[in-house]
């Protein structure tokens, strides 16, 4: 009878070890797929552009390392859920959690952002692009500006952009006679200095430009003329650079943001901090290989702008700064301070 009963006391001391191990090992198993969040990520680049690959995908691959997979990105190209100019709109009511515009997208809200997206011939180097963002404070300034709107702004980078054009400009009658593919301040630039600019789409820009709607074009510099297949159409790659500018921005829905656990939150704000120094530095990496491999392959040529030509632009593009200083006391305030950096470097 003891023997019975020392069998039935081990027996069940088994089987409550057992449960006790299946227990603990359902309890360190990884988070389920009810702990993990997804956030709608709507991009103003078509899956075409280098920027949604080596940007937007990079974030995405970043955050999701950096979170154990509980926060995943799920991606869409240009116009997949809204149009480009609706982004900063569905991001700030929270229908989307993030997104990418350019600034120029955002000009009826944001009073920054003709400065944001490039004042034309204003910086020389991507260098003094960067420092005005980060070191002088301009970058809070459109973080405070866009936080009214529920909005979390981040520059993904500050980059060049150049044009290209189907034929050589050697005059300044070549350049008056231009129909350009443009947006935000660089279009009204454009228009005030003599050509015809008009915004398409980045999903419409190839076709435009194939079927002559337009003449030439800037999507960023050469590698968004080389991922979009602007090249095979439009073989000049115009010099200097209409501007130097933070043209594409990350934003992020606060409402969004304020749910995450602080540990991801602090995630997010550290990704998209770092986001700005890495895709800045790559891109000028990469600007210079994808330039040589079009020139090698494609027959790309560099046409630089004649001295002449240069001159009467630097004009009119000095004049269209001040029309952006009067949009707002805060824009007055971001021109001011830009023109003293300005006269610091020895510009003006």
């Amino acid at each position: 009878m003891n023997t019975l009963t020392s069998l039935r006391q081990r027996v069940t001391l088994y089987a409550s070890a057992l449960t006790l191990g299946i227990s603990a090992v359902l309890t360190s198993a990884p988070a389920s797929a009810a702990d993990t969040i997804t956030w709608k990520v709507q991009s103003h680049w078509p899956g075409s552009s280098s920027s949604y690959t080596d940007s937007l995908g990079r974030l995405k691959r970043v955050l999701e390392e950096r979170t154990d997979g509980r926060l995943k990105l799920k991606l869409y190209e240009s116009g997949a859920l809204f149009k480009p100019k609706d982004t900063f709109n569905a991001v700030s009511r929270g229908i989307l959690e993030m997104g990418t515009i350019s600034p120029a997208y955002a000009q009826d809200k944001m009073t920054l952002a003709g400065i944001a997206s490039g004042l034309p011939f204003a910086f020389r180097h991507v260098w003094e692009a960067a420092y005005f963002h980060q070191n002088l404070g301009f970058e809070k300034m459109l973080r405070d500006e866009a936080a009214q709107y529920g909005v979390y702004w981040a520059t993904d980078k500050v980059y060049p952009t150049e044009m290209v054009v189907k034929k050589p400009i050697k005059t300044w009658d070549d350049f008056t006679s231009l129909k350009i593919r443009s947006s935000g301040a660089l279009q009204k630039f454009l228009t005030e200095a003599g050509a015809a600019a008009s915004y398409i789409p980045g999903g419409e820009l190839y076709s435009a430009l194939d079927s002559g709607v337009v003449d030439g074009a800037h999507w960023g510099a050469a590698q968004g003329a080389y991922s979009m297949g602007l090249y095979e159409i439009a073989k000049y790659h115009v010099k200097p650079a209409l501007n130097i500018a933070g043209t594409d921005v990350i934003i992020v829905s606060q409402k969004a943001l304020d749910k995450l656990p602080e540990d991801m939150q602090n995630i997010v704000k550290q990704a998209l901090e770092e986001q700005f120094w890495f895709r800045t530095n790559e891109y000028q990496y990469k600007e210079q290989i994808v330039l040589a491999k079009a020139i090698k392959e494609l027959g790309v040529q560099i046409n630089t702008l004649p001295d002449d030509v240069q001159n009467r632009l630097v004009k009119v593009a000095q004049q269209t700064w001040d029309e952006e200083g009067k949009r707002g006391p805060r824009a007055e305030e971001a021109l001011s301070m830009l023109k003293t950096y300005l006269a610091n470097l020895g510009y003006l």
